[in-house]
């Protein structure tokens, strides 16, 4: 026996408050590695502090943006229940729907379970717990055409930007001189550079 096919649930999104800001809802979005809050919204929030950032956002598209900088332990109230969460604050256009993007890091800190089949969403704090009607909480959704993913991609590219500022003018020179050298051509070029660095200089008189 197959079972009857569904209606699609749309997007999951939770009510929440920030301060004296009544956010409206937050989307909800496994995609995201991240926590995202438009510029806009950031600047009408009284009490936010913004850090600067070095990290770079791929989003679903494969284009790279780069954050304004990231607000620490901002208090987000979802219902009864508060939470810290650390925002990275985009230059983008606010959703009037859902203008706060909360990923994965959120989704594990509060415990969300999601019920695809009954359109429930539940928070859960210890013995706690709220549950929302996804139907209800977002009855028509404007993100129909849109597509989610945000993952940090900067850390391994600030690694190798490090070992390239750390070498010398020498070593740099060398390595973009021969790209296409071989593994024994590459540790014998190593070794020369190693040997001009430690020897003694020469005078000139």
């Amino acid at each position: 026996m197959l079972p009857p096919k569904l209606q699609d649930s749309g997007i999951f999104t939770i009510p929440c408050t920030i301060g004296e800001l009544e956010v409206g809802k937050a989307l909800i979005d496994l995609g995201d590695s991240i926590n995202l809050m438009p510029l806009s919204m950031f600047k009408r929030i009284k009490g936010l502090e913004l850090k600067p950032t070095r990290m770079t956002l791929q989003l679903a598209d494969k284009s790279l943006k780069y954050p304004y900088g990231v607000a620490e332990d901002v208090i987000v109230k979802v219902d009864k229940f508060l939470f810290l969460v650390d925002f990275f604050i985009m230059e983008m256009e606010e959703n009037e729907d859902a203008p706060l993007i909360l990923g994965r890091p959120f989704m594990k800190m509060v415990g969300i379970v999601i019920d695809v089949e009954n359109d429930k969403l539940k928070v859960r704090v210890q013995d706690e717990e709220v549950n929302f009607d996804v139907f209800q909480a977002m009855s028509h959704p404007k993100y129909d055409k849109a597509c989610f993913q945000v993952d940090i991609v900067d850390e391994l590219c600030m690694m190798q930007r490090a070992r390239v500022h750390d070498i010398s003018s020498l070593e740099r020179t060398l390595i973009d001189e021969h790209e296409d050298l071989n593994e024994e051509e590459e540790k014998s070029i190593e070794g020369c550079v190693r040997d001009l660095e430690s020897s003694k200089e020469i005078p000139t008189e």
